[in-house]
């Protein structure tokens, strides 16, 4: 419940992105969040206000000059209430009436009558992002503190490729949770990396595992969240890249390597959270292998130990932080590969029964030289709060 008690006004502009905002209610909710939606008139003809208030659990204001609302809860006092206005979507139009002070409904009366953080997530034809108009609104509203929220790029609902999409509802949130929460790791530098290695049999096949990425991604999201600058480096998965996180992809285990060693010189935390294959074939053949013989024999090598050569850099990671995904004596494997490796803390978890590897839960245990520490099952994104709170504690305990 990360967002708690937290008052947010979501406003919504008339654009297609609207049918987002409903998923962004919930999703805020989902969190603790109190929620209130005030909508533009255009935004009506693209969701309707009984679906958001459905959701949200609140009246949903539309007019500035509503008697009823106004006798409910007027908009001076709608504009005290909220700890937050997010304003998603919104428009090229939204936006240039905001930064020229305009008040002329309910929204941007609003906006001005507000004391409280103001967040909008542009929502646009790539044209209209790009055109110096919005460009010089957007700079105008930054240089007063209104927090930008993305774009993302992308193919759009018009058929054009380029910025303007709006960035996704567990996006928003985690902006949000950045906006309130404390961020006791601000200013440090964590590597991450997540999700499989592929090494290749020839052009068309390779070996892997069944690693999603979903618990190193939602590290470097709870990392981020605690301030921190992130560098993720991921195996080839399926998952949206956290908001503000720096990404870098990569296949086999030799390119994680380089990736990961270049990233990690110097930085505060290292988390090894990628499953990476621990042989590869002695060669890729330059044709696909044919199926002409009953067995296959295939030559494997080793590959390099990532995380013990990060451990072992002159320019050591503050913390370096491993995984162990065991189907047996958990705990022994764990102990022996943190001090075997060097790492300053482990994370132990037992594979299988719904757990771990392409689920969404999980449980940990997390092991140091000197103290255990359980955590229960729960979602990966739960988790990976505890844990990077955990990393935040330790890392200040080594200041």
């Amino acid at each position: 419940m990360t967002l708690s008690q937290k008052r947010i006004l979501l406003g919504i502009g008339g654009g297609i992105a609207a049918y987002k905002s409903a998923d962004l209610v919930r999703r805020l909710k989902e969190r603790g969040a109190q929620v209130r939606v005030v909508m533009t008139d255009s935004a009506k003809e693209f969701i309707t206000p009984l679906t958001l208030q459905a959701l949200s659990g609140n009246p949903v204001g539309d007019s500035l000059l509503d008697p009823a609302a106004e006798a409910a809860m007027g908009h001076i006092e709608l504009a005290k209430w909220a700890d937050l206005i997010l304003i998603a979507p919104a428009t090229a139009n939204l936006l240039a009436r905001i930064a020229q002070g305009m008040g002329d409904d309910l929204l941007t009366t609003l906006v001005l009558a507000s004391s409280a953080p103001l967040a909008v997530a542009p929502a646009m034809n790539q044209q209209m992002y790009k055109a110096q108009a919005t460009q010089d609104n957007l700079a105008l509203l930054q240089r007063r503190g209104v927090h930008i929220w993305g774009p993302n790029g992308g193919e759009q609902a018009c058929g054009d490729v380029g910025p303007g999409r709006m960035q996704e509802p567990l996006e928003l949130v985690a902006q949000a949770e950045a906006l309130f929460g404390p961020q006791p790791l601000l200013g440090r530098q964590v590597v991450i990396t997540a999700g499989p290695t592929r090494e290749p049999l020839d052009p068309v096949r390779y070996l892997s595992n069944h690693s999603s990425g979903k618990m190193g991604f939602a590290l470097a999201e709870a990392a981020k969240a605690l301030g921190a600058e992130v560098t993720l480096v991921s195996g080839p998965v399926s998952l949206a890249t956290p908001a503000g996180v720096s990404r870098l992809d990569v296949e086999s285990a030799l390119q994680m390597r380089d990736a990961a060693l270049g990233a990690a010189a110097g930085c505060d935390i290292f988390i090894g959270c990628a499953a990476v294959a621990d042989y590869r074939p002695a060669s890729s053949q330059p044709q696909k292998i044919k199926k002409s013989q009953d067995k296959l024999t295939v030559e494997m090598v080793k590959n390099p130990d990532i995380i013990s050569e990060v451990a072992a850099l002159a320019a050591r990671p503050r913390l370096v932080v491993g995984f162990a995904a065991e189907t047996q004596d958990v705990e022994h494997y764990a102990r022996d590969k943190l001090q075997r490796k060097g790492l300053d803390l482990i994370a132990a978890n037992a594979v299988g029964d719904g757990l771990a590897f392409g689920q969404d839960d999980n449980q940990l245990t997390l092991i140091t030289p000197d103290r255990q520490l359980p955590l229960p099952r729960a979602s990966k994104r739960d988790l990976a709060r505890q844990l990077m709170a955990e990393l935040a504690t330790l890392l200040s305990e080594k200041a």
